[in-house]
């Protein structure tokens, strides 16, 4: 089952509200990060804040990359942020849609509403509260 976007860039589907979020992470193997850093900061002159030594976030526009350092993964992995209005609806239309919810991927931040999934390719994507 699939929804006509609104005008806004959202979907509405099932009670729940989606839009894209403004959070990206590229998830990248120890032997990589560097390199990218150098990459967006250096060479590209993006602005970026470092959190801490292996994670920091490069303003990409209206977008905030994040480069986050993975020990032991083997090739880099792109992650999407989709915003909703209703947290519990949007769990509720992606299980009946046959998309399970993926809690173990990462801890989520105490005060943060949402929860991981992966899309049919296999994607990972975080499903926040708007503003989240």
């Amino acid at each position: 089952m699939t929804s006509k976007p609104h005008p806004d860039g959202t979907g509405e589907t099932a009670g729940a509200k989606f839009a894209a979020g403004r959070n990206i992470a590229l998830k990248l193997p120890a032997d990589h990060y560097a390199e990218t850093l150098s990459f967006y900061r250096d060479v590209l002159g993006f602005p970026v804040e470092i959190r801490d030594p292996m994670t920091a976030i490069v303003t990409f526009g209206p977008i905030r990359l994040w480069l986050d350092q993975v020990p032991g993964l083997g090739q880099p992995e792109l992650w999407l942020e989709i915003e909703t209005d209703d947290v519990k609806a949007a769990s509720r239309r992606l299980a009946a849609a046959g998309i399970d919810r993926a809690d173990a991927i990462e801890p989520l931040p105490e005060k943060l509403d949402g929860f991981w999934v992966r899309s049919p390719a296999g994607m990972v994507h975080l499903i926040a509260a708007i503003g989240g």
